[in-house]
C-alpha cells in the first residue's frame, strides 16, 4: 500500500513563523510535525510514501531525504502552481491509483490505529472513509453528517435539505481511497477534495463513510495549537515514532 502526505500548503496563519520554515518543518515535541504522519504511516506498514511540495518545498526534501531514516521511502511530487488536495492526488494518479491508497495531511498528528481505519474501509465496501471526530470547532473546520451506519449523508451542507437523525463530526485530516475516486478528478488543476472531489462523490451515490475517533487529535494550523501538540508530545514523541503502543482510543 502507498500513501501521500499532503506537504505543500503555506501556512498562511503561521505567519511570520512560515516565511522561512514550511508548516511541515515546525518542530512539536523536538521533532518536525510531519515526522509524526511519517511515522504513523511506517508503523502501520505503510513505507512507500509520496509528499508534495510547493512553499519552501526544498527545504523539506532536505530535511527528509530519501526517508531512510524514517524506515520509509519518499517520492517527492513538486507542484507548481499549488494543486489543492484534489489536484495534488490527481497529479499522483499513476503512483497511488494501483490499490487502496492512504491520505494525510502533513500538519495533522493523530495517535490513531490505523489498521483499524483500513479493516472498516473493507468491511464497509467504501470508495472513501475519513476518519472523523467530535470537536466543539466542528462548524469552523466543516461539518460532514453520518448516518448510524457511519454512511456519510452529508458534506459540508450539501444537499441542501437536511436529513434527519445524522451526526455532524469534522474531517480529522486522514482519509482511505479506492482508485475509483480518480473517476471524479477530469482535470489536472487546482481543486478540492471537500470542495469538489467529495460532494460528486456524494451526488452520484459513492459509498463515503466516517471512522470515528476519539482519541488525541491536533492539526498545527494556528499558534496556539503548536504550543498545545508541543506540550502533549514532548514526552511522548519518541515513543510514538519508534512505533510503540500509544493507548489510542477509537472506535
Amino acid at each position: 500500500m502507498r500513501a501521500l502526505v499532503l506537504a505543500a500548503g503555506q501556512g498562511k496563519r503561521l505567519r511570520p513563523l512560515t516565511l522561512s520554515t514550511p508548516k511541515a518543518l515546525i518542530p512539536i515535541g523536538g521533532r518536525p510535525v510531519i515526522e509524526y504522519a511519517l511515522g504513523l504511516l511506517a508503523k502501520n506498514g505503510i513505507r512507500e510514501i509520496a509528499v508534495n511540495l510547493h512553499h519552501l518545498g526544498d527545504k523539506i526534501k532536505e530535511t527528509l531525504g530519501s526517508g531512510e531514516r524514517l524506515g520509509v521511502s519518499i517520492e517527492y511530487s513538486y507542484e507548481e502552481p499549488l494543486l489543492d488536495t484534489g489536484g495534488a492526488i490527481k497529479k499522483l494518479e499513476g503512483w497511488l491509483g494501483g490499490g487502496t491508497f492512504v491520505v494525510m495531511n502533513a500538519d495533522t498528528i493523530i495517535d490513531i490505529e490505523l489498521t483499524h481505519v483500513l479493516d472498516a474501509h473493507r468491511s464497509s465496501g467504501a470508495v472513501a472513509t475519513m476518519v472523523l471526530r467530535a470537536d466543539p470547532e466542528a462548524r469552523r473546520y466543516g461539518l460532514i453528517e453520518i448516518d448510524g451506519s457511519n454512511r456519510v449523508r452529508r458534506f459540508l451542507g450539501r444537499p441542501a435539505e437536511p436529513i434527519a437523525g445524522l451526526e455532524a463530526l469534522m474531517f480529522a485530516g486522514l482519509q482511505v481511497l479506492e482508485p475509483r475516486v480518480f473517476k471524479y478528478m477530469a482535470r489536472l488543476e487546482p481543486f478540492g477534495m471537500t470542495s469538489e472531489v467529495y460532494p460528486a462523490m456524494l451526488a452520484a451515490g459513492e459509498a463515503i463513510y466516517g471512522f470515528r475517533f476519539q482519541g488525541f487529535w491536533a492539526t498545527i494550523d494556528r499558534p496556539e495549537d503548536i504550543a498545545r501538540a508541543d506540550s502533549y508530545f514532548t514526552e511522548r514523541a519518541s515513543k510514538y515514532l519508534r512505533g510503540a503502543d500509544t493507548g489510542s482510543n477509537q472506535s
